[in-house]
């Protein structure tokens, strides 16, 4: 099998600039000459095996770090908005990928641009007035900025993971963590109480007391506590992990507060190394790892997908939340598997059967039209309001793995991986998917020609050549 070359010249540029070496010595450290440093960080010719392990050895570079995972995320992020109607012509992939892996920044700010015409379009097709009311001006929705911002950090902050590390290590001795936390909390004269109230926390800033709805379940109630922890006594690594990011709207930045609050929360109840060395002594069996570490299913699904630390990296793992109307509401990918920036997952995957069967998880083999092929699991995480008559909000989550790592997985036990036609076809997106033959597609794949008979109908109304 020919080995793959690696074009990472934009990776080696950056990892330079932060070392702040000019060419001429960053070349000598790496024993290669000034005008092949070039031709690498030009993406004129690959990295070479001497150079990866000059990389290691002089500076201590995790060398995974050069993987394609940007630049597969930025390709077909990029595929996906030209599969907009509004574009006649779609450049090659090879193009593409010649962007992503040259021009990131170029590729994102193409990204932003696409994002903007997507807001202006609905807002006039909604009638809204937003944009002709004096002083207004388009904004990037702050919940795309922000999820794009952890998309493209791999889901994992290091400095914020090992903060929620340190201070988990802090707690023990001091019972269960749902205990030991709220006696920290105490020892810092804030009170915590469970009470009827209406959502699922309240902190009152006056009287230091932290109220947790007694209608949700063990698990909530602990997240909520530590949740809390991070936005009382670990603001200011919260804000200058904001400051780094330079979001464009307040709204933004709030939100993604938010979010690093609740990656603190999760990192602490399931701290990085002693849920890593769980996760692979239980062979990453969720249910297990869930009553172990007190968390709930999805918590535990989703810091699975967060396990990218450089040089103790898990199982690179996908991680999506569907609604019941197939509307992605959280999404990452540590895989070359990417999910729909806009609208809904493929119809074929299983995360959308997880409704049918409440409270099973379903396995698949399933394959991508690139040929890569997963172990997907899914099930529904359904969440009740605690008393009757509370309305029920349903999801379903989906968790899975390249299929070379299904062994370290309770899930691949007595699934047959040898035979092909195991693997289901699934897909991204219909205008960007290549399948010619697909019974659930809603719409033609954009870079293909399409054959119409007036007089003849199969599944589906055209061929696709």
């Amino acid at each position: 099998m020919a080995v793959q070359k690696l074009y990472v010249g934009a990776k080696l540029r950056e990892f330079r600039s932060r070392l702040a070496l000019t060419q001429k010595d960053f070349a000598a450290k790496l024993g290669v000459s000034l005008p092949y440093l070039n031709q690498m960080e030009n993406n004129n010719r690959p990295v070479s095996s001497a150079v990866i392990l000059a990389l290691a050895q002089e500076f201590g570079f995790d060398v995974t770090e050069l993987g394609h995972g940007d630049t597969e995320r930025l390709i077909t992020d990029m595929r996906e908005a030209l599969a907009d109607p509004v574009f006649t012509d779609t450049p090659p992939l090879a193009d593409l990928r010649l962007v992503a892996s040259n021009a990131p920044a170029l590729a994102r700010s193409f990204l932003e641009l696409h994002r903007a015409y997507r807001q202006t379009h609905e807002r006039l097709a909604s009638l809204d007035e937003a944009l002709g009311r004096e002083g207004s001006q388009l904004q990037p929705s702050p919940w795309e900025e922000v999820r794009d911002f952890f998309h493209y950090c791999d889901n994992y902050i290091d400095a914020v993971d090992r903060a929620a590390e340190h201070f988990a290590q802090s707690l023990e001795g001091r019972g269960d963590v749902r205990r030991a936390v709220i006696s920290h909390l105490e020892n810092h004269g804030i009170r915590v109480t469970i009470g009827p109230i209406r959502g699922l926390r309240n902190y009152d800033a006056l009287n230091k007391t932290l109220t947790l709805s007694e209608y949700a379940t063990h698990e909530t109630q602990t997240f909520q506590i530590l949740l809390q922890v991070a936005l009382l006594q670990q603001e200011k690594l919260l804000d200058a992990t904001l400051d780094l990011a330079r979001f464009q709207t307040e709204e933004a930045r709030i939100i993604a507060k938010i979010g690093l609050a609740n990656y603190f929360a999760g990192a602490v109840l399931m701290p990085y190394n002693a849920f890593l060395s769980s996760a692979q002594e239980t062979r990453h069996d969720l249910e297990r790892l869930s009553t172990r570490f007190g968390a709930s299913i999805e918590q535990v699904a989703h810091r699975l997908s967060t396990l990218q630390r450089p040089s103790a990296k898990g199982i690179p793992f996908f991680f999506v939340r569907v609604d019941q109307a197939g509307t992605i509401t959280k999404r990452h990918s540590a895989t070359r598997l990417q999910f729909a920036r806009f609208g809904g997952a493929c119809p074929l995957w299983n995360v959308h059967s997880a409704f049918e069967t409440p409270g099973r998880f379903l396995r698949q083999l399933c394959e991508t039209p690139d040929g890569v092929r997963y172990l997907s699991l899914a099930r529904d995480v359904s969440k009740t309001g605690g008393q009757y008559g509370a309305p029920v909000r349903r999801f379903a989550i989906a968790l899975g793995c390249e299929i070379k790592h299904a062994g370290a997985l309770v899930y691949g036990d007595g699934l047959d991986l040898a035979r092909d036609d195991a693997f289901e076809p699934i897909g991204i997106s219909c205008r960007i998917c290549d399948r010619k033959n697909c019974h659930q597609r809603s719409v033609p794949p954009l870079e293909r020609k399409l054959t119409i008979s007036p007089d003849r109908r199969d599944i589906l109304p055209y061929d696709v050549q």
